[in-house]
């Protein structure tokens, strides 16, 4: 039983869970600094009101508490916002420049020029129209 245990802790997709949920949470923790210590202020420069969970009103005694959600979604706007600009900007960035300096992959289907078929890259002969297919070089 511990050793089935330990096969699959140590499994690699176990591994790479765990180490993306770390990193995950301390990356969340520093977006969430950035939005409260550095973006919130700049609403408050603006509007001159950093926290909105003061605003509310109410009806029949009930409170309702809008300023609060206001925050959350100015929170959820400047955190998609730096995530995308943080992260998803400059992986693809990355990505790109990967790809333009790779060579094209070799083909491994052609098209017959009497069907317009795909056959084979290495075929002599097209399998559904049996037309001799040009020798490449």
């Amino acid at each position: 039983m511990i050793k089935g245990f330990r096969d699959f802790i140590l499994r690699g997709n176990v591994v790479d869970l765990a180490v993306a949920v770390v990193i995950g949470a301390a990356f969340g923790a520093v977006i969430t600094s950035f939005v409260a210590n550095i973006l919130t202020p700049l609403i408050a420069a603006i509007f001159g009101q950093p926290d909105f969970s003061g605003l509310t009103f109410t009806i029949n005694g009930s409170k309702f508490l809008y300023g609060t959600f206001i925050n959350s979604v100015i929170s959820f706007v400047f955190i998609a916002l730096a995530v995308y600009f943080v992260v998803v900007v400059p992986m693809n960035k990355m990505a790109e420049l990967r790809a333009r300096g790779q060579a094209p992959e070799d083909a491994t289907t052609k098209q017959c020029p009497e069907c317009l078929s795909e056959i084979p890259a290495g075929a002599y002969k097209c399998a559904f129209c049996t037309s001799q297919q040009p020798v490449e070089a």
